[in-house]
C-alpha cells in the first residue's frame, strides 16, 4: 500500500469487459514526508475519491483484488481516502495540515 494523492480524471468512453462503469482517476504518488514522487499514473477508484484528497493505493495483481470482477488489467487501484498521518518523528497531521501545503 502507499499513498498519493488525487490530481485530476480520465476519460474513457470504451473499456474492457469488467471495467465498465469504473472511475479512472490521476493519481501522484508520494513518499512517507507527502513529497511527490515518480510521475503521475492512472488508477481505478473504488472509493469514490475526489480532486486533491489524499489516499491509500495498491499497485500490480493485488490492484485488481479491489475490484468486483478481479480477473482484468488493472495496474492501480486506490483502496481508501486518507484522514490522519502519523509519522513518529512528526507528530500527527490531520487533513487540514496535509492540504494547506
Amino acid at each position: 500500500m502507499q499513498l498519493g494523492r488525487v490530481i485530476g480524471t480520465v476519460v474513457a468512453t470504451i473499456k474492457t469487459p469488467g471495467l465498465e462503469g469504473a472511475k479512472i482517476l490521476m493519481l501522484q504518488p508520494l513518499t512517507d514526508k507527502l513529497e511527490p514522487t515518480g510521475g503521475p499514473i492512472a488508477a481505478i477508484d473504488v472509493v469514490e475519491a475526489g480532486q486533491g484528497e489524499l489516499v491509500h493505493w495498491t499497485a500490480a495483481r493485488e490492484a485488481s483484488l479491489a475490484l468486483p470482477e478481479t480477473f482484468v488489467p488493472v495496474d492501480a487501484a486506490i483502496t481508501g481516502i486518507v484522514d490522519d498521518v502519523n509519522v513518529d518523528d512528526q507528530g500527527i497531521k490531520d487533513r487540514d495540515e496535509i492540504f494547506e501545503n
